[in-house]
């Protein structure tokens, strides 16, 4: 087999390689964190035992829902049915809750009302006939205690390796604040817990609708208005398989720093923090010779801020001096900015010499024998959001940081046809070549060209 015919197979080996570990790069996102944790594990370590997938329905049962505005029908009834078919078409692997609000207080005392939320399912596999006899039993009663609703929910869920969902479906907004379900939400986001909190609206009011798209904004989740029976049992069914089929590994909280030395060194895996506006915030992470480093950065918008979103996402030495930037990734979503980077240390002979201990000295330690001393790089995460006025700047926007360091790949270009002296010489032949064949063909038509 010749150079020719072994060039397609070179050329698609190397872009199923840089292919791969852009792949192995790649952040959902997904957007929701106390400091701490343990790094994750290497590329190379066992995985962790997958939990089963886990989510609560928390359903509005207060006084609102009495209402005859869809198909005709009173909210409570469709919302009754549509629960009775999810538990039905209800995967068995999946875990699921159910919680109510304004279930059973008839009173007037507010006091008593908003403290009016139970939890008549518990999460766990299903028995659909129960399920099924305790949702039919409820009637609309009382008063609508989201924010409480929503911090109950999270304690049915508890802890572990993979994310929760909570699918809020209610008619009305908060009427027993505090707390306020959308501080709840931010809450809930910044105690470390991959929480998504999905919010259904089951009346065309704007206020319910700013509520209910500031809950799912905090924590990554998502806000529709159903208008139908239809509509409502789709998207409830639709939320439980969306937590079957994308749930994952919650990413490990950690703290940036305000500078490199500081900063936390980071192994491969996804990391969550909390930045604030118009902060830059530091992480480390080691990158041996002939490896490359690929991260990405989102940041949520999870409340308002003035429309000059920008996000950037740099690699640096310790010194400062800066390897790379990334480029802006746009993923069609408004609420989400994200930046990318690759670097490796063969990408730039004078960036090779990066403090390697990262202790600032510009000094590299020598490397024990057989092993290459990794390179420290810093990266940077830095945004230019302003809060609109009123908008409380803390907790900070949630951010998302993936790192991944791969096998250095070289240009998934043509051929290498070689540099320096022998380029040249390959240039001069192609160029004599080329003018040889050009004479003799012009000399041809001139000949042919005379006969004729």
């Amino acid at each position: 087999m010749d150079l020719t015919t072994l060039a397609p197979v070179i050329n698609k080996r190397r872009w199923t390689t840089v292919f791969r570990g852009l792949l192995a790069a790649t952040v959902l996102v997904g957007p929701a964190v106390a400091l701490g944790g343990p790094a994750p594990a290497w590329a190379d370590e066992e995985n962790p035992v997958v939990e089963p997938p886990r989510v609560e329905l928390v359903l509005d049962v207060s006084g609102s829902m009495r209402a005859r505005d869809i198909d005709g029908r009173s909210r409570i009834s469709v919302a009754q049915q549509a629960f009775n078919e999810v538990v039905d078409a209800l995967p068995e692997e999946t875990q699921l809750g159910i919680r109510v609000l304004g279930a059973t207080y008839k009173g007037k005392d507010k006091q008593v009302g908003c403290q009016d939320t139970q939890q008549i399912v518990p999460v766990g596999r299903v028995d659909r006939a129960q399920a099924k006899a305790a949702v039919a039993t409820l009637r609309p009663t009382g008063f609508t205690p989201v924010g409480l609703a929503l911090r109950s929910a999270a304690a049915d869920l508890g802890t572990g390796a993979t994310a929760r969902r909570i699918v809020l479906i209610t008619d009305g907004e908060d009427t027993c604040a505090p707390p306020d379900p959308c501080e709840v939400a931010r809450e809930l986001a910044a105690q470390g817990t991959k929480l998504v909190v999905d919010t259904l609206g089951l009346a065309p009011d704007e206020k319910v609708r700013r509520q209910l798209l500031c809950i799912a904004g905090a924590t990554g989740g998502t806000y529709t208005a159903a208008q139908s029976a239809d509509e409502l049992t789709g998207r409830i069914k639709q939320l439980v398989d969306r937590a079957r089929d994308t749930y994952t590994a919650a990413p490990t909280v950690v703290g940036g720093s305000a500078r490199c030395p500081d900063a936390p060194l980071l192994a491969p895996g996804v990391y969550t923090d909390r930045e604030q506006f118009s902060e830059h915030r530091w992480y480390r992470v080691p990158v041996r010779p002939g490896q490359e480093l690929r991260a990405s950065v989102s940041i949520a918008l999870d409340r308002p801020v003035n429309p000059d979103h920008a996000v950037l996402l740099r690699a640096t030495a310790p010194d400062g001096r800066e390897l790379v930037r990334g480029v802006d990734a746009g993923s069609g979503r408004t609420d989400v900015v994200s930046a990318g980077l690759r670097w490796s240390a063969a990408a730039d002979d004078d960036d090779a010499d990066v403090d390697a201990d990262g202790d600032g000295d510009g000094e590299t330690p020598g490397p024990a024998a057989g092993d290459a001393a990794p390179t420290t790089v810093c990266l940077v995460v830095s945004n230019a959001f302003a809060p609109r006025p009123g908008t409380r700047a803390a907790p900070g926007l949630p951010i998302e940081l993936t790192v991944d360091v791969v096998a250095s790949s070289p240009d998934p270009g043509g051929p290498d046809l070689g540099r320096g002296w022998v380029l040249l010489l390959l240039l001069t032949l192609a160029g004599l070549v080329t003018g040889l064949a050009a004479g003799l063909l012009t000399r041809w038509w001139v000949a042919t060209w005379r006969e004729n």
